[in-house]
């Protein structure tokens, strides 16, 4: 009798086993390996974030590749004999969109005090907006900090990156340690810097799929939005509204760190200005405060415009044809475990899984289902992740949510995991460790998982 119930017993244990197994597979939804429908590159290797969609016209394929190489290649100095791309500024934080932007991929933060910061930038401004609701930059060095400059001509300032361990422990035990990042500036060649300072470190961000999320319908965002809070989730994302220089108004910002900007086009201009020192038909002015005006009045250039229409064009549509790595393992069983988690602790409450773009001239992106794990919203991530500085609607605590698609990518790619909008967090586990404010429901459920239920979800992170 005690053999038939423990064969019984043996019976029911496996049958529980198979029916929660089959649960999980249930979890597995069709094309769901195509992060970005027929915008889905199989391209696993280092070069996983620069590859084109398919589909592209001979026309649309030059494009690309002329866009290509105005993002990769060096700008030199004026005058020069390569007049197409002369007119570096005399202050800039790289020469050239590569440089920060390595392989398409994300910046990698300094591993020393001594380091270049090599795609980590500072924006710099002072309490209140100007008549267009954008910051006001910091009188002496503008709105960003240049940390490199051309020969002759005395660099903004230097600075130090140090970091501090913070321990801290699981309720099960597991112990963890996260970095924070302490920044030091010194030697300012161009005056002190204001007593009010604002400032936000920016690390430079993978591409691939850009041109997806600036094709997904406008109201598609506004209906994750919920500023209010009103259905008491305790998420309540929120809509920048930010200032488009072609339409002179305000319109909603979608890329950024917080959401600044409104389109590929404008980010991509105020990129060559901003770090590049690059002017173009919508920022033909050189990017230099009064004082550093009169420290170098008679500066050449390369040009008005220094980039021209066509070829910031071109630029522009590179951008919008990177197409996204595809999922790895997406059927694998811890993998499928981690997504169930992942929604089961409300991760997906602001990295919505998917949604659908809408037209496009690029036929391959129009009317697309993709799943870039973002909702394009602000959210109040916590005192600990907050740089303090508004940037039009967004507050000091307010970052938008950074689509997760390809993140997977990111050590094949970059051979580098740090994640956060100062690269601060050298894992997944990290960043969402990280998390506070609207996210410190989720991270505390995610520090009372299990160490393989945990594990399980940085696997499907890492499947992304």
């Amino acid at each position: 009798m005690k053999k038939i119930l423990l064969f019984l017993s043996f019976c029911i244990y496996i049958m529980v086993a198979c029916q929660k197994q089959s649960d999980i597979f249930d979890l597995i939804e069709d094309k769901e390996e195509l992060s970005g429908g027929q915008a889905t590159s199989f391209d696993f290797s280092e070069n996983a974030f620069g590859k084109s969609v398919d589909g592209l016209s001979g026309q649309q394929e030059d494009a690309f590749v002329l866009g290509n190489s105005f993002f990769r290649n060096n700008w030199v100095t004026a005058p020069a004999s390569a007049s197409g791309r002369d007119g570096l500024g005399i202050f800039f934080n790289a020469s050239s969109c590569g440089g920060c932007h390595f392989k398409d991929g994300r910046a990698k933060t300094p591993a020393n005090p001594n380091e270049s910061l090599n795609g980590l930038l500072f924006r710099l401004s002072i309490s209140g907006q100007n008549a267009n609701g954008s910051p006001l930059p910091e009188p002496n060095y503008g709105g960003q900090l240049n940390e490199k400059a051309i020969s002759g001509v005395n660099s903004e300032a230097k600075i130090r990156v140090n970091y501090a361990e913070i321990a801290g422990k699981y309720p099960d035990g597991t112990t963890f340690s996260l970095r924070k990042p302490m920044y030091e500036f010194y030697e300012p060649a161009y005056g002190d810097f204001h007593a009010n300072m604002l400032v936000s470190p920016r690390i430079a961000q993978q591409l691939a799929g850009l041109g997806l999320l600036e094709i997904v319908p406008e109201n598609t965002i506004l209906l994750f939005a919920d500023p209010n809070d009103q259905n008491n989730d305790g998420i309540s994302g929120k809509a920048n509204y930010v200032w488009d220089k072609v339409q002179k108004k305000a319109v909603l910002g979608r890329f950024g760190w917080k959401a600044n900007q409104p389109n590929l086009f404008q980010q991509s201009a105020d990129a060559f200005l901003g770090d590049i020192g690059i002017t173009s038909s919508l920022n033909s002015e050189e990017n230099l405060t009064p004082i550093q005006k009169s420290s170098y009045p008679n500066l050449p250039n390369g040009g008005s415009p220094e980039i021209s229409d066509a070829n910031l064009q071109n630029v522009v549509f590179y951008l919008q044809a990177l197409a996204v790595p595809a999922r790895r393992n997406w059927k694998d069983q811890t993998v499928l475990r981690g997504k169930q988690l992942f929604t089961q602790i409300r991760c997906a409450s602001c990295h919505i899984p998917e949604m659908q773009t809408g037209f496009s001239p690029i036929k391959t992106l129009a009317n697309q289902k993709i799943r870039p794990y973002t909702d394009l919203l602000l959210h109040d991530l916590g005192q600990d992740l907050a740089d303090n500085r508004p940037d039009f609607l967004a507050n000091g605590n307010e970052w938008r949510t950074p689509p997760l698609w390809g993140l997977g990518m990111l050590k094949t790619v970059n051979n580098h995991t740090f994640l956060l909008h100062d690269g601060r967090a050298r894992n997944f586990e990290e960043a969402i460790l990280w998390h506070g404010g609207e996210a410190e429901k989720a991270k505390n459920e995610f520090k009372n998982l299990s160490k393989v239920e945990r594990e399980s979800l940085i696997k499907f992170l890492e499947s992304l």
